[in-house]
């Protein structure tokens, strides 16, 4: 490899273009454009900050589980996805060196409003069928957005990824076996279900973000596939969804919440009514149904838990 010292920014641009058409992974001290970085920054510390604000909807029903079986196993969840939090946000803070950040950093952007986290954990939880939902549809969602992200050139994220992807398995088998119970029950529970899809449909369908506009590579979406973060757009992982789970929910004797969902067999792609995006930006911006509650838990809890971090600190100083 060439002397970074030596190179012009065009020539370090074009070396590590090659390495990544070569299936090289970028590491977090590698030479990266600031393009890539900022990509991977946004990226990742929303995907950590989702982890841990998608955990408090099904938190709210820790206490109201239908059984101790069923407790354990929603305690057990929402453990792992505090914990795929964490994980990312280590990601993240490496790649926010440069700038002089950290995870600290990261969590008064969140309560500052200047870091998002995904539309669906702005939504309320209001029956056991929503947490089972969350667990079957929203994380199957995630898996569906993960895998696809399995292969992508900055390596740290790549790795952590394959334990996340794995154990999110588990979350969405844990949502599906509550969602079946349900189904086998009563019509009330069978109607339960049906509500719990209603109101969620929306949110399902904006989980993968707007399509592209546009094919001159300035949005987001376009700037991961180019730099090979990702390989599909939000379309296709949204028809990749569709393709995955409407034959189950079908199978469930329940209705999709759409009159004009269809398949066109001559473009092989679903056809559907497109949702509010407008509502989902201001989903987004914290106007959600829970949205100011759930960041209120979260500062909270990280306001009291500052001693933890202070001991911790002047334990490694």
């Amino acid at each position: 490899m060439s002397n970074l010292s030596t190179m012009t920014e065009e020539e370090k641009l074009e070396q590590f273009v090659q390495r990544i058409e070569a299936g090289d992974k970028i590491e977090a001290d590698d030479w990266m454009p600031e393009e890539y970085r900022m990509a991977l920054v946004k990226l990742i510390s929303m995907h950590g900050i989702s982890e841990i604000m998608g955990a408090l909807p099904e938190k709210e029903w820790v206490p109201k589980a239908p059984s101790l079986h069923r407790k354990l196993g929603i305690m057990a969840k929402v453990q792992d996805e505090m914990g795929h939090g964490q994980l990312l946000l280590r990601v993240a803070e490496d790649l926010l060196k440069p700038y002089g950040k950290n995870r600290g950093d990261l969590m008064q952007d969140l309560f500052k409003g200047d870091l998002k986290f995904h539309n669906v954990f702005h939504m309320e939880t209001k029956t056991w069928a929503d947490a089972g939902l969350v667990g079957w549809l929203v994380d199957g969602a995630a898996i569906i957005t993960q895998t696809n992200m399995l292969g992508a050139s900055y390596g740290p994220y790549a790795r952590a990824l394959q334990r996340i992807c794995a154990e999110e398995v588990f979350h969405a088998q844990h949502g599906e076996a509550i969602i079946m119970a349900l189904a086998e029950g009563t019509d009330e529970q069978k109607a339960m279900i049906q509500d719990a899809l209603n109101r969620w449909w929306e949110a399902l369908l904006m989980f993968f973000g707007p399509a592209s506009k546009d094919t001159t590579g300035t949005s987001k979406q376009d700037v991961t596939i180019k730099y090979k973060i990702r390989t599909k757009t939000n379309e296709q992982l949204r028809q990749d969804f569709f393709d995955k789970y409407i034959p189950r929910i079908l199978s469930l004797g329940l209705t999709i919440p759409d009159s004009t969902m269809h398949y066109d067999e001559e473009n092989k792609t679903w056809v559907y009514e497109q949702p509010d995006w407008s509502e989902f930006k201001k989903i987004i911006k914290n106007q959600g149904p829970r949205s100011q509650a759930r960041l209120n838990l979260r500062r909270s809890s990280y306001e009291n838990n500052a001693w933890v971090r202070d001991a911790l600190a002047a334990t490694v100083n």
